[in-house]
């Protein structure tokens, strides 16, 4: 009985996010802009405590986003890290069907998953790409 297996990669569970460096600028900008105010505001007016109160609650909202965002990376790769093992020895068909081949070794690049092929190719896992059991 041959049974023919084939695995669909979730297209954002291989690439690497680009979003963390964005997110921390925000941040970032998001505590200069704190700080200005803060600075800037004038004496004989002081910032209502109200509105003191919803933004330290806005700063710390970003700050969890922030670090919610660090810990969704981690999980992706440590997800594209589990399906790179259960790549090798698959047979692999590029998404235009022009190369093919059996998975000799993967590796996790930023861009996403690399499987490197018996012949040497490299071919980017993503969308389209098809996976099966080497026969």
């Amino acid at each position: 009985m041959n049974v023919d297996m084939t695995t669909t990669i979730p297209t954002g569970a291989n690439q690497a996010s680009q979003s963390t460096s964005k997110t921390a600028v925000d941040y970032q900008s998001f505590l200069r802009l704190l700080i200005a105010e803060m600075k800037n505001q004038d004496p004989t007016k002081p910032m209502d405590s109200t509105q003191y109160v919803a933004q330290l609650a806005t700063f710390s909202q970003v700050e969890q986003s922030v670090q919610t965002n660090t810990k969704l990376d981690q999980i992706m790769q440590s997800s594209a890290l589990s399906q790179a093992d259960a790549l090798i020895g698959r047979s692999i068909t590029s998404a235009d069907g022009k190369t093919s081949g059996t998975v000799a070794s993967v590796r996790l690049a930023s861009s996403g998953l690399i499987a490197v092929l018996e012949n040497g190719t490299e071919l980017a896992v993503g969308p389209g790409v098809s996976i099966k059991a080497a026969s």
